[in-house]
């Protein structure tokens, strides 16, 4: 996703996928929660349990959405890449992450401050609305992806090909 001409963060939230074509007076609202992040190789956006305070508009890089497996250590359920949402938790009580989120190789993300948001979203209900409407589909594609990952992972061969 190129940005090179884009300089203000509700300008950057406009052009992501996630919030395109949404009234720059809705972005510009947005923006006063955001801000640009920067993530090294290996480090952790986020990790299961913890508080779903921020999540992440993927501008560059690439984030693997793992799930701790008793016995079996890390299991990647996706791997994210730019134009997507890192972290749909937020929008949810009890506002806890499900997964962790790594850096793959060097990320370049927009940060939102997922408390500031819901109080604009409570405070606007059509923004909230609206907000949601963008963030369901999300919601809805990461359990069906993990639903899938595990299926592939824990049923016998034979029953996988009939769950799909």
């Amino acid at each position: 996703m190129a940005d090179s001409n884009i300089h203000s963060i509700a300008e950057i939230l406009a052009a992501h996928p996630c919030f395109a074509g949404l009234d720059p007076a809705i972005t510009d609202l947005l923006g006063g929660c955001a801000g640009n992040v920067h993530f090294a190789d290996g480090r952790y956006l986020f990790k299961a349990e913890e508080p779903a305070d921020t999540f992440y508009l993927l501008r560059g890089g690439d984030v693997a959405l793992e799930l701790r497996m008793p016995g079996r250590g890390r299991l990647t359920v996706q791997t994210l890449h730019p134009g997507q949402v890192v972290g749909a938790s937020w929008i949810l009580p009890p506002y806890r992450w499900r997964f962790d989120a790594r850096a793959v190789g060097d990320v370049r993300a927009t940060g939102i401050d997922a408390a500031c948001l819901r109080g604009k979203c409570d405070d606007d209900p059509s923004m909230g609305y609206q907000v949601m409407q963008r963030f369901l589909p999300i919601v809805a594609e990461r359990l069906q992806t993990t639903r899938l990952r595990l299926i592939d992972l824990y049923a016998p061969p034979a029953e996988v090909g009939n769950a799909l």
